[in-house]
């Protein structure tokens, strides 16, 4: 059933004064009209181009809206990752993302504050953001966040799983980790038992993509965690990583 949203609403979400609340609102807000809005200096050209995006997919005109201020000297991190439009606050992280100067590891300690953002968009921005780059550098990913894993934040918790996820709905895949997932067990060990359900989704998530290429070891590790994890937050993950083995 598709969600209406009332016009007064979406020229809130158009003009950046608000952020979304669910999905839908995400996917409705108009990012030309937003650009215009929240930058009303940009040049007439940039608006037109991403006028012609709009048929796009959301994370192409995400990249192109970050690539459109940068072109534009109005490429400053800080300036957007405060605004209260969460698709502006995802702009700022594909600001980071689209950095070709920086090292992962700059990127990922630029991308903390946005990663703990208090909305759920913002957050799957972040990590969605530095898909490339983990893509390229997997191994290089996964030692950086064997740290992130276990922060006090679920939120951070979460990134951890989710950027290095072997496939993901919007995500490019990860080829190393859909044929050797044995290399994130560590790192899934950590989260094994992670008293918070966004985490725990995450985790079952993960081995779920991985029994689609490795469903023999994705069945080895959750017979393994049953025999040696009690707790119900592992049986959910287990439950979660084998609904579809």
């Amino acid at each position: 059933m598709s969600t209406t949203i009332a016009t007064t609403r979406l020229l809130a979400l158009n003009a950046g004064s608000t952020a979304s609340t669910h999905l839908a609102e995400c996917l409705a807000v108009d990012f030309a009209a937003l650009l215009l809005a929240v930058a009303p200096t940009l040049p007439p050209s940039a608006i037109q181009r991403m006028h012609a995006a709009a048929g796009k997919g959301i994370t192409q005109r995400m990249a192109l809206a970050a690539a459109l201020l940068r072109e534009a000297g109005q490429g400053e991190v800080q300036h957007w990752q405060a605004h209260p439009s969460d698709t502006v606050r995802g702009w700022a992280c594909y600001l980071i993302g689209g950095d070709t100067q920086a090292a992962l590891s700059d990127k990922l300690q630029a991308m903390h504050p946005l990663a703990d953002d208090p909305h759920f968009g913002v957050r799957e921005w972040a990590w969605l953001a530095l898909r490339s780059d983990i893509v390229d550098a997997p191994l290089e990913a996964l030692a950086l966040l064997r740290s992130w894993a276990q922060q006090p934040s679920p939120h951070l918790r979460r990134f951890a799983c989710e950027a290095l996820r072997p496939r993901g709905v919007w995500a490019t895949h990860i080829a190393l980790l859909k044929q050797q997932p044995e290399h994130v067990l560590p790192l899934l060990e950590v989260l094994a038992d992670d008293p918070e359900r966004y985490v725990q989704d995450s985790v079952g998530n993960w081995l779920n993509d991985a029994g689609k290429s490795q469903p023999d070891w994705v069945r080895a590790v959750c017979t393994q965690w049953q025999s040696t994890r009690d707790s119900v937050a592992n049986a959910y993950i287990r439950k979660r990583a084998l609904r579809s083995l």
